[in-house]
């Protein structure tokens, strides 16, 4: 976060040791992952800083493991999110990974070979979750470099 504040100044990042992810599968198992991550916004672009603290199996283990730095995933945020997913579905995609972050809060990772070394995600923004990524975005407007590190919102209080 230090490089991104400090050299880029993008901020102010908002940081949760462990994110609440419920219902969380991967090619179809059950897993119990523990990832970190840091949000922020440049502009209108989210940058997401994540850290897996476990060795959960994930697209984000399945990246690192390959020996990849940098871009991991591109997300697609929605409020229509199961006729989206319905439709990338009927086109060919598949689910490789998905779960849920806060009530309307379900998001999907989709097998690469559709856009080889980039992850596309088809991330619901209709619950608490939008509302956190448009705070996270409006503290960016007109931070000054102040506390470039924050908690993360309580989604339950969005």
């Amino acid at each position: 976060m230090d490089y991104w504040t400090s050299t880029l100044g993008v901020g102010p990042f908002f940081y949760k040791e462990r994110v609440p992810i419920e219902n969380y599968r991967y090619r179809g198992e059950r897993y119990e992952p523990h990832n970190s991550v840091a949000l922020a916004n440049s502009g209108e672009l989210q940058v997401e800083l994540i850290q897996t603290r476990n060795d959960v199996p994930s697209m984000y283990k399945d990246f690192r493991d390959a020996g990849h730095l940098g871009l991991q995933h591109v997300a697609y945020w929605t409020d229509t999110f199961d006729a989206d997913l319905d439709r990338l579905t009927r086109d060919g995609f598949k689910v490789v990974m998905e779960g849920e972050v806060g009530e309307n809060g379900r998001f999907v990772y989709f097998d690469t070979h559709y856009h080889p070394g980039t992850v596309i995600e088809l991330s619901e923004v209709a619950g608490p979750k939008g509302r956190m990524f448009d705070a996270i975005r409006k503290a960016s407007e007109d931070w000054t470099g102040n506390e470039p590190v924050r908690p993360f919102p309580d989604l339950s209080k969005i």
